[in-house]
């Protein structure tokens, strides 16, 4: 998957091909190009051509920057203009974010895809492939957009459809898991030992997360739109399709989770889906140096009303714990599911420099709330330099189909004690948590106070809180606050550790050494060595000081606290582009958005 080498060799004959499809009439080949018989009329041909399909997943940095742009469980550099008061605007939104290239692509070869030289099987196989990428390419738009054209066949450059208004969501939703339905059913590939081309698996996976996106999307948004309670059993029959497969499992061992985002293979068992590295064709991701530096990457680190969810090994919640509020670091952090320390530096944390291996405390050149992410870094400093990671990064695993199929049944209300022992009770026994595979009876007035005053049902508010700490940094998250109908969280405040009282130094690995004090106004004028010296005085300049401790001269750190922001329900989906209505007219704006 992604591959250059195939892109480059397939851009000739793609090339020539849709250029082809663009002119009045098909029959019109340009000169010195490949002709659709030369595409279309041999297997090879149809591989090359969907090889070119593969552009429309993310980008490799993609799935762990997302959530960085815009989560509610993470500080970064300044609050993001889409939430800013006043800031985002229809004025705002890329033109590039409505671009149809991509589908046109997939269209084309559809259309076209009917060379009786090559047997119908063979066909089917890579229309199907097409199809999966069709039904993708529309899922992101429908998660943005909402209601938007569906197309299923190339346009002419005088097609009406070129000027189509924007279709129902149902309607589009339902093209999506038609394309999936025949795509699964179609498809030959196998199990791929790369983990980087699409198989049946994957396409009932992917299915599985677009039901449920919509079939929640729907009860909890109360649009009146139908259907909810049908989308989400197939949801759950996607889901329990590939577990029952039996070709996945969950990895297991003291870093079997961590393994999982910085191994150069993906871990078969596990990983359904990836987007791999290659040193020989240059092709590398950048987690470390956009999670290490000061002025590369957002310098997003965890908030401690999230790293609070996590629940202590014994199974019971860390919020229950007595004086748990103002614990520091090194201390709060102590017998935690084990996921805690391999998403985030803790004690025991090391990293290599220069061949030699040294304790890697939270850097506060870069965190603004002590809790520094390491998911998808790598422990050599060497690749804080550049993009020069070599890690593959997973774009679906079996833990996300394990979640989506226990909140799928907790939403039909079908939960029981062995599908839970199966998904949230197999997830928890991996991170090392006690009675993990007992359903829980009680919610949690944490999780319900902070997150879901909604939620009354303990395994659904359980369920909740693993999904976002099995998939942080993974691109779920506003995805699912979108479908939760919980935007209102992207407002809350960026908490991080707790911080005793002023000008003490603090050792945060509990390794004997200090690492980081905190002052106002004026530096302690005899520092000690190694210690780094932060300034959360209320103003520093003159201007607001970003960076405060709650209570004055103590408590948790706090970030950005002043910086203005908004979030209303019209904003769970984007404004279309002003060009996109400037040049289509029978667009229509998402309400709330204005006109242009």
């Amino acid at each position: 998957m992604h591959i250059p080498f195939k892109k480059q060799c397939a851009a000739v004959i793609i090339g020539a091909a849709v250029l082809a499809g663009c002119t009045k009439s098909l029959d019109q080949q340009p000169q010195a190009s490949a002709t659709r018989d030369a595409v279309f009329g041999s297997e090879a041909g149809l591989k090359l051509y969907t090889t070119s399909f593969y552009d429309i997943l993310p980008d490799i940095n993609t799935p762990f920057r997302t959530d960085c742009n815009l989560s509610d469980y993470g500080a970064v550099n300044a609050v993001p203009d889409y939430i800013r008061t006043g800031v985002y605007s229809a004025q705002s939104e890329a033109k590039g974010n409505w671009s149809w290239t991509a589908l046109r692509n997939v269209n084309y070869f559809i259309v076209n895809n009917i060379n009786p030289t090559v047997p119908v099987a063979t066909r089917d196989n890579y229309t199907a492939l097409a199809r999966f990428f069709r039904a993708y390419f529309y899922f992101e738009k429908i998660k943005r957009y909402g209601d938007v054209p569906w197309l299923s066949k190339p346009l002419a450059v005088n097609d009406s459809l070129l000027y189509a208004k924007r279709d129902s969501r149902v309607l589009v939703i339902d093209s999506v898991i038609a394309d999936l339905d025949w795509a699964a059913s179609h498809i030959i590939a196998g199990e791929d030992a790369t983990r980087s081309t699409i198989t049946q698996n994957v396409i009932l996976g992917f299915k599985s997360r677009v039901c449920l996106y919509e079939g929640t999307y729907r009860k909890y948004r109360n649009d009146s739109l139908p259907g909810s309670t049908d989308l989400l059993t197939q949801a759950a029959a996607a889901a329990k399709a590939v577990i029952d497969g039996g070709k996945y499992s969950l990895s297991m061992g003291t870093q079997s989770y961590r393994n999982l985002f910085i191994n150069a293979a993906p871990v078969t068992a596990e990983i359904m889906l990836a987007d791999l590295t290659s040193s020989s064709l240059g092709k590398m991701n950048d987690a470390n140096w956009y999670f290490t530096s000061a002025t590369y990457g957002s310098r997003f680190s965890f908030t401690r009303d999230f790293i609070n969810t996590y629940l202590q090994l014994d199974g019971t919640a860390f919020t229950d714990v007595p004086g748990h509020d103002t614990m520091t670091l090194a201390h709060e952090t102590q017998n935690r599911d084990l996921r805690l320390g391999q998403t985030i530096r803790l004690a025991g944390y090391t990293r290599v420099n220069n061949g030699k291996t040294i304790a890697a405390p939270p850097v506060f050149s870069y965190t603004y709330t002590g809790y520094q992410p390491i998911k998808w870094c790598l422990d050599d400093m060497y690749y804080d330099a550049g993009a020069l990671n070599t890690n593959s990064v997973s774009l679906m695993r079996y833990a996300e189909i394990l979640l989506n199929y226990a909140e799928a049944k907790a939403e039909l209300g079908q939960m029981d004690g062995s599908v839970w022992a199966q998904t949230i009770g197999a997830l928890r026994t991996r991170a090392g948590i006690a009675n993990a595979n007992t359903l829980p009876v009680n919610v949690d007035p944490y999780m319900k106070s902070r997150y879901y005053p909604d939620v009354t049902n303990a395994a659904l508010m359980e369920i909740r809180r693993d999904r976002a700490i099995e998939l942080c940094l993974e691109g779920f998250r506003w995805m699912d606050l979108t479908r939760w109908a919980h935007g209102d969280l992207l407002l809350k405040k960026w908490n991080g550790f707790y911080v005793p009282a002023l000008n003490v130094p603090m050792d945060l690995n509990a390794d004997g050494v200090l690492d980081v004090c905190f002052y106002q106004t004026t530096a302690p004028a005899n520092p000690v060595a190694g210690v780094t010296y932060v300034n959360v005085g209320p103003t520093v300049g003159g201007v607001t000081n970003p960076q405060q401790l709650a209570n004055g001269t103590y408590g948790e750190l706090h970030w950005q606290d002043a910086t203005p922001r908004t979030f209303q329900p019209f904003m769970y989906l984007y404004p279309l582009p002003i060009t996109a209505i400037q040049l289509n007219p029978n667009l229509s704006q998402n309400p709330g958005w204005g006109q242009p």
